[in-house]
């Protein structure tokens, strides 16, 4: 096997592929990257590993065919740091040589033949936008677990109904759901899938920016217990987690007693500044009266701040107090210029949603839920 391909179009190949390698594979091959360099001028590089397969094609000036398994990580590390020239690669002896410039490195190549076959490229069940999907994943992964404790909660709930999707995330503490459409090939299609968080988010935004993307569900995917996505040249499978999503969606308020909109950009600044002085998990507290939004944190000896915020109150005042992270997660997913918190009870918990203007209407295609939290003297 020889040929040539550009530096960058090499080091962005190697790095997606390798972006769900972990750094302890059950068998060594699983560390390794598949080259399969075609005559006809195309260089497929491929990993696996068990739990997810990535594969990308890209062009190459091939002399000639053939393939070799090299360390991924390595082998993107130093396709990483090339200079900018052209990239030479051909085997030798058991190795690979890769030669740049003046750069020259050896690596020696793993058994192809205990490498395990990776899934079939997925049939798509459907299409969505790219740039929708990207953000829609965005905005719900915030909220999944992050932490071992419950496995189940790290993976984000995408169920399929027709032709729209429903994401759903939560650790417990917040809730995040958004709705989008996407063009399915069987309209009437029911799928549910739990999908690992990281592995879904790395995945949308790595294929997002291609126009649009390609879902494969069920045996299109390849079996019961995966999930596909295709952009361009870029193909992923990824293992569904396995377990019974708990039944959170009832916990979405439908109704509202107080509802409060502000800027959001304002909101994020003004909570940023005031938990400088808030531990981890010392909470903010926020007392909406009519006009304006109190943000306060800090108690007693402890160091303080305040600052005030224009809202504008529909309903009774009311004092809650939220973990600022997870209020600046859900306020930074909104996207909307302005951000309307939704109460019942201060001690009940509340809706985020966003909206384009100060008097419209919410948005509720995401929203986002927040269990208050008790403030030192309540």
């Amino acid at each position: 096997m020889e040929f040539q391909v550009q530096r960058d179009v090499l080091s962005e190949a190697v790095a997606w592929v390798v972006r769900g390698l972990t750094n302890r594979p059950p068998v060594p091959v699983l560390a390794g990257v598949r080259l399969v360099a075609d005559p006809a001028g195309t260089l497929t590089l491929s990993a696996f590993d068990y739990e997810v397969s990535g594969e990308v094609t890209v062009e190459a000036d091939v002399v000639t065919g053939g393939e070799a398994l090299v360390l991924g990580r390595l082998l993107s590390e130093i396709s990483r740091s090339l200079p900018d020239k052209p990239v030479r690669i051909q085997q030798d002896g058991g190795k690979l040589q890769v030669t740049c410039g003046s750069s020259r490195f050896a690596l020696l190549e793993m058994p192809l033949a205990d490498y395990p076959s990776l899934p079939t490229s997925p049939e798509a069940s459907g299409t969505v936008d790219g740039a929708l999907f990207t953000k829609a994943v965005a905005q719900v992964s915030v909220a999944a677990d992050r932490s071992d404790a419950l496995p189940i909660l790290t993976g984000v709930h995408v169920e399929f109904d027709g032709e729209r999707i429903t994401m759903l995330a939560t650790d417990r503490y917040r809730m995040a759901r958004r709705e989008l459409t996407w063009t399915p090939r069987d309209p009437s299609a029911h799928h549910v899938a739990l999908v690992p968080s990281r592995t879904l988010s790395d995945t949308a935004k790595s294929l997002g920016a291609v126009g649009s993307v390609d879902i494969a569900l069920g045996d299109e995917a390849g079996g019961k217990g995966l999930i596909g996505f295709a952009a361009g040249q870029r193909h992923s499978t990824t293992r569904l987690l396995d377990g019974e999503y708990p039944k959170v969606s009832s916990i979405f308020p439908t109704t509202s007693d107080v509802d409060a909109v502000m800027e959001t950009s304002a909101l994020v600044e003004a909570i940023k500044r005031v938990s400088l002085v808030a531990e981890r998990t010392t909470p903010v507290r926020l007392r909406f009266t009519p006009g304006s939004v109190a943000i306060e944190a800090g108690t007693g000896d402890d160091a303080q701040a305040s600052e005030a915020v224009e809202c504008t109150l529909d309903g009774d005042e009311i004092d809650v107090a939220f973990n600022p992270g997870f209020l600046l997660d859900g306020l930074g997913a909104l996207g909307t210029p302005f951000a309307r918190m939704s109460f019942t009870q201060p001690g009940k918990p509340a809706l985020l949603t966003g909206q384009a203007e100060a008097d419209g209407e919410a948005d509720d295609a995401f929203s986002y839920v927040i269990m208050p939290v008790r403030f030192p003297g309540a």
